[in-house]
C-alpha cells in the first residue's frame, strides 16, 4: 500500500541510520578478517569480522549495515511515536494521528477479535458483482484506495517534456513481483509457484471458502497472473527507457485499448480530465484486454478477492499476518520469524506519515554540520567528476561538452525537505478498524498525489524520499541527486573520520549517484532532464562497448551454484559503483593535495579508502534472498559490488599489491574503462 512508481536510481533497498563514536581513521580491525586475502576475497578481507559478529538471527533473510542501522533507526521512531502519544491529544492533531495509528497496529486483542472483519464489506462487494463491469468500479474503487488490481497508474514527469507532469500507465503488477517466477523452469521456481497457490488458497480458507472452493480459486489466480506474466517485460526490457515509452492523446488510449474501461478507472481513481498520457508497456495492456474479455467473471472475482486479502493480510489478525510472513517472509526470501509488532506499526506510520515524524528526526539526530559538510563533499566530488570527463580519450569533445552541461546543472538535495507534507486533511479515527484507517490513509495519498502532480508542472523541491531514509537516489527527469540524513551516519558518512574513511565511503555514495546521471540509462536524459540523445554516435558506439564489457562480465559471476549474476539487470548499478570509486577516489587524491594524509592503524591512506568502501557492504544472507534478489533487484549483491567492482580500478591493485596469481586479478584489457 501508498506506493507510487518513481523513476529512480537508487543506492540500494534499505531504510535506517545509526549514532557512531569518533572512529579517528575510520577503520576498526576488528571489522576485517586478516586471514583472508585482499587479492582472493577482498570483501571477506574488509568485512569478514564485522560479519561474523553479526550472523543471521531468525528475524532477518539479510542483515548488513543497512540493517543494522535500520534496527537504531526503528528505535528512534518508535521512541518519536511514543512521545508524540504519551499524553491524550485532540483528535485532528499530528499527535492523535501518529497516536492513533500507533495504538491500532499494536492492539493485538483487538485484531484477532476483528479477525476478518474489516474486509467482509469489500469482499461482497466483490462478489456481489453481477458482470464483469461492475467487477471493474469495485476493482478501480479499491486501486484508488491502494489495493493494487490489474491497471497501474501514476502521475510523473513526461520523459520527454521533463518539466510537465503526465499520467503514466504502466504493465499491470504481479504478486511475485518479476514475470521469471511464472516462466521461469528451474526447479527452485516450481517450488515457489507451488507455494504461492498454496499461500492463496489458505487465504480464501481463511475468509471462510471451503476446501474445494479455495482450491479452485487459487487455482483460477495462478491462471490469471501467469497468463499476465507471459506478456510482461522483463526487469531488463523495463531499463530500456525509449522502449517504455509511448505518448498519446486520451483519444487514443481509448482507440487503441477499448477492452480496458478507462474512462470509469480513471473517474474512480481520482484523476481529473486530461488531454495526453503516457503508456509505458504497450503489448502487457493488450493482453490484459484480451484476458479481461476472455476469462469467466468468476475466476476475475477471485483474482479481485485474493488481491485484496492479500493486502489486507499483514493489517488484519495474527492468523492473516502468520500466512503472509510464512510465504512472503519465509519462502520468498528466508526469514525465520517475523518482526515484532511494534517494528510492523513504526514501519506502517514511517509509511503514512513519514514526513510527519522525520520532521522530528531530523530536529534530534541530524546536526546542521553535517548537512555543511555533505555540501563540501558533493562540490569536491563534483570537480572531480569534471576531471574524469575531461580526462576520457574515448569521448568527443562535444559531447564531453553536454555532460559538464548535465553535471553543472545537477539540483542537490542534503538532509530534508525545505517544504514539509502537510496532514491536516489526513484523518485517524480509531474508532474504526486498523485495516479500514489504511485504507483511508492510502485513498488520501492517491489524492494528494493526483492533486499535486495531474496537469501540473513538474516541482522539483519535492522529495521522493523521507529524511530518515537509509538511502539515496538520482532522478533523471529532474537530474537531482538526494542524501537524506539517514545515510549521513558511520559508517557511511562519520564527521569525525578522516578524509580516506568519508571519501571510501559517503564520498563513493556521492559519486555513485551522480553517475547515474550517465549510466546507461541516465546517458540518455540531457540537462534538463529529457529523454534526448545528446552523444555523438561515435561516443555511444564507444560508451557501449564499455558497458557491454560490464555486461558481460557480470555474466560470469554465479549468485549460486546454477544462478548467474544478471549482468544486463545490475548494469546501471554497477556502472554507477564503478564511477562512484573512480570519482571519489579521484577527488580523494584531490583533497590530500593540501590536507595529506599518513599511514595510520597500518593501512594508507589509499587502503583505508578502499577498506571503508568494502565495509559498507558487509553482510550475511539467506540461499532465499540471494535467489530472489537476483531476480529482481537492479542492485549486485554485496559481495559482487565489492569483489566484483574493484578489480576494474587500477588503483586498488597498487594499494593492496594484487598480483597476476591472484584470483580476483583481472587482466586490464578486460577492466571496464568508463570514467
Amino acid at each position: 500500500m501508498l506506493h507510487f512508481k518513481h523513476l529512480l536510481s537508487a543506492l540500494a533497498l534499505a531504510s535506517g541510520t545509526c549514532m557512531g563514536q569518533d572512529l579517528g581513521t575510520g577503520i576498526d580491525r576488528a571489522n576485517m578478517d586478516l586471514t583472508a586475502k585482499p587479492g582472493t576475497n577482498f570483501f571477506q578481507y574488509a568485512g569478514g569480522g564485522w560479519m561474523a559478529a553479526h550472523p543471521l538471527d531468525a528475524e532477518h533473510a539479510r542483515y548488513g549495515h543497512f540493517n543494522q542501522l535500520n534496527e537504531t533507526n526503528q528505535e528512534r521512531l518508535r521512541q518519536i511515536i511514543l512521545d508524540l502519544s504519551a499524553t491524550p491529544s485532540e483528535t485532528g492533531t499530528l499527535e492523535q494521528k501518529i497516536g492513533g495509528l500507533y495504538r491500532l497496529a499494536m492492539d493485538s486483542a483487538r485484531l484477532n477479535a476483528e479477525g476478518a472483519t474489516p474486509i467482509r464489506p469489500l469482499l461482497s462487494q466483490i462478489r456481489g458483482a453481477k458482470n464483469k463491469k461492475e467487477l471493474f468500479v469495485v476493482q478501480s474503487t479499491l486501486s484508488h484506495h491502494g489495493v493494487a488490481g490489474w491497471i497501474s497508474s501514476y502521475c510523473g514527469a513526461d520523459e520527454k517534456n521533463a518539466k510537465q507532469n503526465i499520467v503514466q500507465i504502466g504493465q499491470p503488477q504481479l504478486s511475485l513481483g518479476q514475470r521469471d517466477y511464472y516462466v521461469d523452469d528451474d526447479a527452485a521456481m516450481e517450488d515457489i509457484r507451488k507455494a504461492f497457490v498454496k499461500y492463496v488458497a489458505d487465504l480464501f480458507r481463511l475468509v471462510g471458502d471451503d476446501d474445494a472452493a479455495a482450491q479452485q480459486k487459487a487455482a483460477a489466480v495462478m491462471a490469471l497472473e501467469t497468463r499476465q506474466a507471459e506478456a510482461n517485460y522483463s526487469a531488463v526490457q523495463l531499463r530500456n527507457p525509449e522502449a517504455n515509452y509511448h505518448k498519446m492523446t486520451y483519444a487514443e488510449l481509448l482507440s487503441e485499448y477499448p477492452g480496458i474501461d478507462w474512462s470509469t478507472y480513471f473517474l474512480l481513481e481520482g484523476y481529473p480530465a486530461f488531454t495526453e498520457v503516457v503508456v509505458g508497456q504497450r503489448e502487457p495492456l493488450h493482453a490484459l484486454e484480451a484476458l479481461w474479455q476472455e476469462a469467466s467473471l468468476e475466476d476475475l472475482k477471485a483474482f479481485a478477492e485474493f488481491r485484496l486479502i492479500d493486502d489486507a493480510a499483514s493489517y488484519l489478525s495474527d492468523d492473516f499476518r502468520q500466512l503472509s510472513f510464512s510465504f512472503y517472509g519465509t519462502t520468498l526470501q528466508g526469514s525465520e520469524q517475523d518482526r515484532p509488532r511494534w517494528k510492523r506499526a513504526v514501519s506502517t506510520i514511517d509509511r503514512v506519515l513519514g514526513e510527519a515524524v522525520g520532521k522530528i528526526y531530523v530536529e534530534r539526530f541530524f546536526p546542521e554540520s553535517s548537512k555543511v559538510r555533505m555540501k563540501e563533499l558533493v562540490n569536491q566530488l563534483a570537480i572531480a567528476l569534471g576531471e574524469r570527463i575531461d580526462a576520457q580519450s574515448w569521448m568527443s569533445e562535444e559531447t564531453k561538452l553536454k555532460a559538464h552541461e548535465k553535471l553543472s546543472t545537477f539540483y542537490v538535495k542534503i538532509g530534508y525537505p525545505d517544504e514539509w507534507t502537510d496532514y491536516s486533511s489526513l484523518h485517524i479515527d480509531e474508532s474504526k478498524s486498523f485495516y479500514s484507517n489504511l485504507l483511508a490513509a492510502a485513498a488520501w495519498h492517491t489524492d494528494d498525489h493526483i492533486a499535486k502532480h495531474a496537469n501540473k508542472p513538474v516541482n522539483r523541491d519535492e522529495w521522493l524520499m523521507t529524511p530518515q531514509t537509509i538511502n539515496a537516489y538520482y532522478n533523471p527527469t529532474t537530474n537531482e541527486i538526494c542524501f537524506p540524513a539517514g545515510i549521513l551516519q558511520p559508517p557511511f558518512f562519520n564527521p569525525e573520520a578522516d578524509d580516506a574513511a568519508n571519501y571510501g565511503a559517503i564520498g563513493v555514495v556521492i559519486g555513485h549517484e551522480m553517475t547515474h546521471g550517465f549510466d546507461d540509462q541516465g546517458c540518455k536524459y540531457d540537462k534538463d532532464g529529457n529523454l534526448n540523445n545528446w552523444w555523438t554516435a561515435e561516443d555511444a558506439a564507444r560508451f557501449k562497448e564499455r558497458t557491454d564489457m560490464m555486461i558481460n562480465y557480470f555474466n560470469g559471476l554465479e549468485a549460486l551454484p546454477g544462478l548467474p549474476c544478471n549482468g544486463a539487470l545490475t548494469v546501471g548499478e554497477n556502472l554507477a559503483d564503478h564511477g562512484g570509486l573512480m570519482v571519489a577516489h579521484q577527488a580523494f587524491h584531490n583533497a590530500m593535495k593540501t590536507q595529506p594524509l599518513a599511514t595510520a592503524d597500518g593501512f594508507t591512506p589509499d587502503q583505508r579508502f578502499f577498506l571503508s568502501y568494502g565495509l559498507i557492504w558487509a553482510n550475511n544472507i539467506r540461499e532465499e534472498s540471494i535467489r530472489q534478489l537476483t531476480k529482481s533487484d537492479p542492485h549486485s549483491l554485496g559481495c559482487w559490488r565489492v569483489n566484483g567492482a574493484l578489480p576494474h580500478i587500477d588503483a586498488w591493485y597498487k594499494a593492496f599489491g594484487i598480483r597476476k596469481s591472484d584470483p580476483l586479478y583481472l587482466n586490464p584489457k578486460h577492466r571496464v574503462a568508463v570514467w
